[in-house]
């Protein structure tokens, strides 16, 4: 068992000879993967693979560089498409702080009508977050007191006192091919004390190829190679860390209908 939390099958790079893409991580072990949307405009192509693919699952969100983009999507159209039974989470959603390409209280009000409707659609929220952990975590929080919600922060590059919040939060923490980078040490420190039953790996295809595939198109073939990594920083057999963080991936995305063990 191995599950690729994250990934954009149809985003260039990948959607042009997806079969393929998804044989070869399948030719790894990859029985499972998300396929993320940012836009509205992408939602029923994504959808379209995770109907097609019984191993791929879909997710409905705007991303927060796109929140000037989407004012009209309330937490209302969000729950009406997360209904699909392919569609297993909410997301990805949240603050960019970077780059600003919208304004930031746009962004914030994207994000909890995001919050609120992954606790109406009874879905976990997949969480984007860069350059805004303190907002970030003051939204979740401020949302779990309206209301219990699952959610994960996705390609996790934040600070350890970050993950510490979000796990007190219930959060998982997925973490991508960056680990394996060479200036990523404080993050492979973060990784390497993650607890057993709230981690996820991704690789959010087509970006960020891990070690040793760096500079080439990402996919979620090289979830292995990740996987293989984090199994030596944590000092665990890569068979446990593969099946564990699969597990998670189920436990996590309940709409997916595989049961984790006990």
């Amino acid at each position: 068992m191995l599950a690729d939390s994250h990934c954009h099958l149809n985003y260039k790079g990948l959607a042009e000879d997806q079969q393929a893409v998804l044989e070869r991580a399948r030719a790894r072990g990859v029985t499972a993967m998300l396929n993320i949307s940012t836009r509205e405009s992408e939602w029923d192509d994504v959808l379209a693979t995770a109907e097609r693919e019984p191993d791929v699952w879909a997710s409905v969100g705007i991303h927060p560089h796109e929140a000037d983009q989407h004012p009209h999507i309330d937490t209302a159209k969000l729950v009406e498409r997360a209904a699909h039974p392919r569609v297993v989470a909410i997301g990805e959603s949240g603050l960019d702080y970077h780059y600003d390409h919208s304004d930031r209280v746009r962004q914030q009000q994207s994000f909890r009508a995001h919050v609120a409707a992954a606790r109406q659609a009874a879905v976990p929220l997949i969480v984007h977050t860069r350059d805004a952990e303190d907002d970030t975590i003051d939204i979740l929080a401020d949302e779990m007191t309206r209301g219990a919600y699952a959610g994960v922060i996705h390609c996790f590059t934040a600070s350890g006192d970050f993950a510490d919040k979000a796990l007190a939060l219930g959060f998982y923490i997925s973490i991508s091919g960056i680990v394996t980078f060479k200036n990523a040490r404080d993050l492979q420190q973060t990784a390497a004390r993650l607890p057993t039953d709230r981690l996820l790996i991704e690789t959010d295809a087509p970006f960020l190829a891990p070690v040793p595939h760096r500079g080439k198109t990402g996919e979620p073939a090289f979830v292995a190679d990740t996987a293989a990594f984090l199994a030596d920083l944590r000092e665990e057999r890569v068979e446990d860390l593969r099946r564990y963080t699969a597990e998670n991936f189920h436990r996590l995305f309940g709409k997916t209908g595989i049961k984790a063990a006990a």
